[in-house]
């Protein structure tokens, strides 16, 4: 059964009277070849276009434990939050890490006979009344991230979750099945992820930290500050400080999955930039150090060049 068919089998059942604006876009991450890597209705092809000059195949997603990160990358890494420790600390922080977690995190490599679809649910108030849950509930793979709450939003922003980016600051308890995707901004974070999972963290932050989290320690895979650069540099042209965790989120699932859509990204109706789970407080919040505007403005890009698809909630 193709990927297409399973949208429209899943949107039967979701009811025909539910309106969704999207960009319709399909995707899958392959390779020059004469034949699709994948199973989905069309897969990506290195042509000389808009995308393939900023997807760069190659770049490891997830730190392992036979990775050496390049001292360029942990340079550009430790300006981020002012890190002052040295790039051996570094090293030897990581080792320790894959001593306790999988030195291998899962890797997904595209499969002829498989189309692996993939949502990447941000957290946007534009998901309010949006009735996407069913649909996101029947991807293969679910990418939720920081406090995103399911619990009585089930509607909206559906009950499953396969892998839960976050950073110490924003960490919530996940369930068994679940993989806690770190993304580290400091040597600090690494070491929250260690002593979370064990004697508890005790450190300080720019705002309070959990001393413990429950997660499944044989579901955890951290985030390459490799990859945190290419986001930053190739993706978003070096505007802002760096990425939102939602936009890194995106870009990674674009590196693990066949299929990508995307929900919950960008301001609400109103032109903020709200959770949809609070109420917001503060109207010129705005993105903070991200580059929110730049970002919602190559997440269109991605779609009107036909590599994800993007749903625009209401």
């Amino acid at each position: 059964m193709t990927s297409k068919v399973k949208i429209l089998l899943l949107m039967c059942v979701a009811g025909v009277f539910v309106f969704i604006r999207v960009y319709n876009i399909q995707c899958c991450t392959g390779q020059e070849e004469s034949l699709p890597v994948c199973s989905c209705d069309s897969c990506l092809l290195e042509e000389k276009d808009w995308f393939s000059k900023r997807f760069q195949k190659s770049m490891v997603p997830f730190l392992s434990a036979k990775y050496s990160l390049p001292m360029d990358a942990f340079n550009w890494w430790k300006r981020l939050q002012i890190e002052k420790r040295s790039y051996d600390v570094f090293n030897k922080t990581v080792n320790r890490l894959f001593q306790m977690f999988p030195p291998n995190p899962d890797r997904f490599t595209s499969n002829p006979d498989q189309c692996r679809t993939c949502a990447v649910v941000g957290n946007s108030g534009n998901l309010k009344g949006s009735r996407y849950g069913r649909l996101i509930d029947f991807h293969d793979v679910i990418i939720r991230m920081n406090s995103a709450k399911v619990a009585g939003f089930e509607a909206d922003v559906g009950t499953r979750t396969t892998h839960h980016v976050m950073y110490p600051e924003s960490a919530i308890d996940l369930a068994n099945n679940t993989h806690l995707v770190l993304f580290p901004f400091k040597i600090m974070d690494l070491e929250w992820l260690e002593k979370a999972f064990t004697t508890g963290f005790h450190g300080r932050s720019y705002m309070p930290i959990r001393s413990k989290v429950k997660a499944n320690k044989d579901l955890v895979m951290i985030i390459n500050p490799a990859f945190m650069k290419y986001v930053h540099e190739i993706w978003l042209n070096k505007k802002g400080g760096y990425s939102s965790t939602g936009f890194m989120a995106l870009i990674m699932a674009l590196h693990i999955c066949d299929e990508v859509h995307v929900f919950g990204f960008g301001a609400d109706k109103d032109g903020n930039w709200s959770h949809y789970w609070e109420p917001l407080r503060n109207k010129k919040l705005g993105t903070g150090l991200h580059p929110g505007t730049h970002e919602y403005n190559t997440v269109l890009q991605l779609a009107r060049q036909l590599k994800i698809k993007f749903y625009l909630g209401r």
